[in-house]
């Protein structure tokens, strides 16, 4: 089972987070969390809508330092983990989670301050669609992270194939004309694919991380980074 199906099924929002934020697979849930916060900034009342929220691993996050967050989601059985997770922080007053469809948003134009997916775009069969949707709802801002093709992911793919989809630069720079949206910041990082992360021990993870960021801080580092962040603007 690939993509869409395989994220929908019961049993893998159960244990989505025990499999994909453990052991070494902690640096990747700060790195990925540290990115939200930098490009959103300080989101105290800020309106942000989260599309495809999984667990609700940011929208509890960005609740808790003060926004009025939604987070929608196709898979019902992961938005009931987010509820969980909102309800025993105590920020269920500030989050609402919603089931749709990314690529038509019940939401009228300009809605949201800021609207962002993590974890999303590498499953999208109509990427184009889904970043027209977010910009049109967003007024200020929209934010995503993409999957590399000319990475280390493609051997990743290639070896383990999910249904990944991989961007190139010139695939990114595409989608945000065709979106109308103005690039304002993009970070490329993990050179070594998420999935040698997960597989082994957090202490040994965190050797391989200081090299990892130590080699992504050249340009051939920028060049082989196998996820990048776009941030942009309306």
């Amino acid at each position: 089972m690939k993509g869409q199906e395989w994220y929908q099924a019961d049993t893998v929002a159960e244990e989505y987070e025990a499999k994909r934020f453990s052991r070494g697979g902690r640096l990747i849930d700060r790195r990925e969390k540290q990115a939200v916060l930098d490009a959103i900034g300080p989101v105290a009342d800020k309106d942000v809508l989260e599309v495809a929220c999984g667990t609700g691993r940011f929208t509890v996050m960005l609740a808790e330092r003060g926004a009025n967050i939604t987070g929608l989601d196709i898979s019902g059985p992961m938005l009931q983990q987010g509820r969980e997770k909102a309800q025993a922080t105590g920020v269920d007053d500030r989050v609402e989670f919603m089931r749709g469809d990314a690529a038509r948003l019940p939401f009228p134009d300009d809605h949201f301050d800021t609207v962002f997916a993590m974890r999303f775009f590498h499953l999208a069969d109509t990427p184009a669609a889904f970043l027209a949707e977010m910009r049109r709802v967003s007024k200020e801002q929209v934010f995503f992270d993409t999957f590399n093709r000319f990475s280390t992911r493609s051997i990743y793919n290639w070896a383990l194939p999910m249904g990944s989809r991989l961007y190139s630069r010139w695939e990114i720079d595409r989608l945000l004309d065709g979106a109308g949206l103005e690039l304002t910041e993009a970070n490329h990082d993990w050179l070594l694919p998420y999935g040698f992360y997960r597989k082994i021990p957090n202490e040994l993870a965190a050797s391989f991380r200081s090299l990892d960021t130590a080699l992504g801080g050249t340009p051939l580092g920028e060049k082989l980074a196998s996820v990048s962040y776009w941030n942009t603007h309306v």
